[in-house]
């Protein structure tokens, strides 16, 4: 059996819609990072912006907490034989470099930017790029 991936990324959540003979599944994995962490229920800290050390602890804390998401959407991303990769940012391509630096099994046939989407728009892009066979 064949099976094809669309995988749409940012760095808030991805969505993985998987292709095989016998239809498509969608699977969807939420980040829970926060790229701000001064921020809370959308209130700003007034807390001078100045470059501290704690800064540093900050984006270190940031960057594992996007490693950790990128292995839980990798570890959803079944043993396809093609997949491709799109978003809005930069997460596409740290995926891409992710996949590609840890061998992963599946070949990924296109990078491509594209902008916020919805759950159904993401399903018909991975359509286009993966039209339906019959069984």
């Amino acid at each position: 059996m064949k099976t094809e991936v669309g995988l749409w990324i940012d760095h808030t959540r991805a969505v993985i819609v998987t292709v095989t003979d016998e239809g498509e599944s969608v699977k969807s994995v939420a980040a829970n990072v926060d790229r701000q962490p001064r921020r809370y229920d959308g209130v700003v800290s007034t807390a001078s912006r100045e470059p501290r050390p704690a800064d540093d602890h900050a984006q270190r804390t940031y960057r594992q907490h996007l490693s950790q998401y990128y292995d839980e959407v990798i570890a959803q991303i079944p043993d396809g034989e093609s997949v491709v990769i799109f978003g809005p940012g930069e997460a596409k391509t740290e995926l891409k470099k992710r996949l590609d630096k840890n061998h992963f099994p599946a070949h990924v046939v296109g990078v491509e930017t594209v902008d916020k989407m919805t759950d159904r728009q993401i399903v018909e892009k991975v359509r286009e790029h993966f039209p339906m066979r019959t069984p």
